[in-house]
Parts: C-alpha cells; sequence; structure tokens
C-alpha cells in the first residue's frame, strides 16, 4: 500500500513539473537608461526645462530593475518563458538592453528618434504603447513604478490606458501567475493588499521589491557584443559577419515611422507639461545633535519636530 501511495504522488509530481515546463509566457519589461541623480551638476537642465542627458552620467532605472527580477523569477519557474525589454531613448539607451541580456532577457527593442526629444509622461506613454502594439504578442508587461529623473509614476499606468488592459501598480511580488490571471502583493502606505488580475496586465514594481541579481558570466560572454543597426556604423566587418552568424545579437532599433505614430501626439508637440522654473537646491546641515539611544532624548527630539512643524 505504501508502494502504491508513494507511485501515485510521484505520478502526480512528475504531471504537475510538466504542466509547469510547458505553460511559458510572453513578458515585456518596460525600462529607461536614467541620469543618475547622484551625480547632477549645474549643466544638469537645458534652456528649454529639458534634462541635458549628455552632460549626467547614464544608468539603468532602479525599480525598473526591481521589474526586470519579477520577469526573470517567472522565467525560473517556467523555463520556456521569453523576456522583451522595451526602451525609449538616445542610441546609448541599448547599454541597458545588453545589461538586461547580461541578466537573463531575450530580446531587447530601442525607440529612438530625434522626435521623441522633451517628451513628457504623455507623449512616451503614447510612443510605448505604439511599440508594444507592433510587437503584438504579450501576456504580461512589468515596469518599475517610476524613474529617478522624474519620479512621476504616470508612464506605466498611462500606457495600460492606452492599451486597453487592466494594471496593479506598486507590486511588490508576484504571487501567483496563470495563463489567464496573476495574483500580486502590493506595497501600499500603511500595509500591503493583495490583489489578483486577468492577463494580460500592466504591473509596475516598487523599489521594495527584491533587488535584481548581478550579471551572469555564461550570459555576458554571449551577448557582449550585441548592437544596434546605428551603433554598427560605427563597428567594422568583423561585428556585421558576427551578427550574419548569430541573429540574437541583433538589438531591433525602430523610430516614428517603425511604430506607426502620430508626430502630433510625440516631443514638445504632444507634451502637455511645461517646465517654467527651475531651481538646484543644495541641501547643508547647519547643525547636528548627538543622541543617545535613552527614552528622554527621543522623546526631546520628536517634541522639537513636532514644534517646529518638520513632522506632524
Amino acid at each position: 500500500m505504501k508502494n502504491l501511495y508513494t507511485f501515485v504522488l510521484r505520478k502526480k509530481m512528475y504531471f504537475s513539473y510538466q504542466k509547469t515546463k510547458l505553460m511559458s509566457f510572453k513578458i515585456i519589461i518596460l525600462a529607461k537608461q536614467v541620469p543618475d541623480t547622484r551625480n547632477v551638476g549645474k549643466d544638469a537642465m537645458k534652456a528649454d526645462g529639458t534634462v541635458n542627458r549628455a552632460a549626467l552620467p547614464a544608468i539603468f532605472n532602479p525599480e525598473d530593475l526591481n521589474a526586470l527580477e519579477q520577469a526573470l523569477r517567472i522565467k525560473d519557474k517556467f523555463p520556456e518563458t521569453t523576456i522583451t525589454l522595451l526602451t525609449m531613448g538616445p542610441g546609448r539607451a541599448a547599454e541597458i538592453i545588453r545589461e538586461a541580456f547580461f541578466r537573463g532577457a531575450d530580446k531587447g527593442f530601442l525607440i529612438t528618434d530625434r522626435r521623441f526629444a522633451g517628451s513628457d509622461t504623455l507623449a512616451t506613454s503614447y510612443a510605448i504603447s505604439q511599440a508594444v502594439k507592433k510587437i503584438k504578442e504579450y501576456d504580461l508587461i512589468i515596469a518599475g513604478r517610476q524613474a529617478i529623473d522624474g519620479d512621476t509614476a504616470q508612464v506605466g499606468p498611462q500606457t495600460a490606458e492606452k492599451l486597453g488592459i487592466p494594471q496593479i501598480t506598486y507590486a511588490e511580488e508576484i504571487i501567483s501567475l496563470s495563463k489567464t490571471s496573476i495574483t500580486v502583493k502590493r506595497r501600499l502606505e500603511r500595509g500591503i493588499e493583495v490583489v489578483t488580475s486577468s492577463l494580460p496586465c500592466l504591473v509596475t514594481v516598487h523599489s521594495s521589491a527584491p533587488a535584481c541579481r548581478t550579471r551572469n558570466a555564461k550570459l555576458l560572454m554571449k551577448y557582449k557584443y550585441a548592437r544596434t543597426s546605428s551603433e554598427l556604423t560605427e563597428k567594422d566587418e568583423d561585428y556585421l559577419q558576427l551578427q550574419n552568424e548569430r541573429p540574437y545579437l541583433r538589438i531591433e532599433e525602430w523610430n516614428v515611422n517603425d511604430i506607426s505614430a502620430d508626430e502630433e501626439f510625440l516631443g514638445l508637440s504632444g507634451s502637455p507639461t511645461k517646465v517654467k522654473k527651475i531651481e538646484n537646491v543644495v541641501l547643508q546641515a547647519k547643525e547636528t545633535k548627538t543622541l543617545s539611544n535613552s527614552d528622554s532624548d527621543i522623546n526631546s527630539l520628536m517634541r522639537e519636530l513636532i514644534q517646529s512643524h518638520i513632522v506632524g
């Protein structure tokens, strides 16, 4: 009887494994290359109120890395899943596509065109939604909650609205996923919330979600020569031959015409947000106070903060 029970249990485990192995998802990651706000200088802004990206070091937006990790965890569980990174920006933004490859992504698309310059969240989400429509097939779109160069948290939700799909914001963990639904734990200001949505769905990921894994050495060697067509114009024939032999090294590059976008809704003309004034704010510590861990010192500090209206 015991042997029969063990046989049935193993049979169930085998079929469960096969079902997981056969199930797969098409995931799009929305990511952005952002200026490193830890190194903002006097030339950080242009006269028209837009960010002078050429004057600032560029990095992978931190919360977009949290989003990528969520997708990679799904791929760990469902190995046939494909992860496509979609980014909009200048030619150098291809760097974050390669970075995503090094960590486990499969494909990458760069939306780049001078006509995108100056786009606010409304124009950006329009361009991204047009690119997603060109990709066509997807089960899930995952993005960071917000970018550190704007802190608006608007592009993800606006993209979902333009695509006409449900959205879940402030996600901390994807609890479960099937071909028809997703269950997510959200991190809110005063607690957590667990919600379920149908697919396809767009999810924005909170910074409290697990950090993204580091580069994989094998993937780094596999994708280190991945380039866009614009980048290849600056390389020699060896790169062209390598891409012909290894098609996975091609990073697709799309312009306004490729995504069938209307120029009226792009760039400064399609951006209702206007910057009226720019100020450089420098925080300086004018005085310091040393506290012990005693209750009286902590109570004294709290009274001082409340009286000066810093808190409360």
